[in-house]
């Protein structure tokens, strides 16, 4: 594998060094090539933010708070964060997880779903709706979405749809809402990232969750997809 170091730079600037990249996924392949990881975080900087967990129910991860008395704007932030269909798998940084579920079900596709949606309606942040899909119905494909704020008119969403080549074992493509911490925050830029995914699921999970930033993570999880189709998920929570 030649890719000059650029996953482990990624990692280091992006990840480990980074106070606040914001909620995260990565869609990649495990370092021996025989499983599909599925990798999704999310932070907070405010209490409500913060006052969530990641819940796991079968093949689907959600959000939930830890006190429903504390929970605020729930639309936002409670959410199922991976669904799948047989041979297909998604995650999502919100409820549009659901609108490209419900939209692959109907006979829909992944891009059509999502030019029903918008970025997030908290002004002056704009939070960016970031999703991923694996298809394995087939050879291998990766989509990956974002949905920011247009920056000459907030009211107005630039929709950004990547169909890369699946990446090699060992390798991962990430996107996350931000590009680090800021008022307000910065939203995501440029093209997905490439990132490392050595060792196991857990080691993977592990790895990413000892480098975000620990006065800000709140939860994180990863699916391992095997080549038979089948699912398994994982979380570490924060509370």
């Amino acid at each position: 594998m030649n890719d000059s170091g650029v996953p482990a730079r990624n990692f280091a600037r992006h990840i480990a060094s980074n106070r606040y990249p914001g909620r995260g996924l990565i869609i990649g392949r495990s370092a021996g090539g025989d499983a599909w990881f599925l990798l999704y975080w999310i932070m907070g900087r405010s209490e409500s933010s913060r006052n969530r967990r990641f819940a796991i129910d079968g093949p689907v991860l959600r959000t939930e708070p830890v006190d429903p008395a504390r929970l605020d704007a729930p639309e936002l932030i409670i959410y199922p964060a991976m669904l799948e269909l047989p041979g297909t798998y998604i995650v999502a940084n919100g409820d549009q997880s659901r609108t490209i579920y419900d939209a692959l079900r109907g006979g829909g596709t992944f891009e059509a779903a999502l030019a029903t949606r918008e970025r997030e309606p908290d002004a002056p942040n704009y939070t960016p709706r970031i999703s991923g899909m694996l298809d394995l119905n087939g050879p291998p494909a990766v989509s990956l979405s974002v949905l920011r704020a247009n920056p000459a008119d907030p009211s107005l969403t630039d929709r950004l749809t990547y169909r890369p080549d699946p990446p090699p074992p060992g390798r991962g493509l990430c996107l996350t809402t931000y590009m680090g911490d800021g008022e307000p925050l910065p939203a995501f830029s440029g093209d997905p990232l490439l990132m490392p995914l050595e060792g196991g699921a857990g080691e993977v999970m592990g790895a990413y969750w000892d480098a975000l930033d620990e006065e800000n993570r709140v939860a994180i999880a990863l699916k391992s997809v095997t080549r038979d189709g089948g699912s398994e998920l994982m979380a570490i929570n924060r509370l």
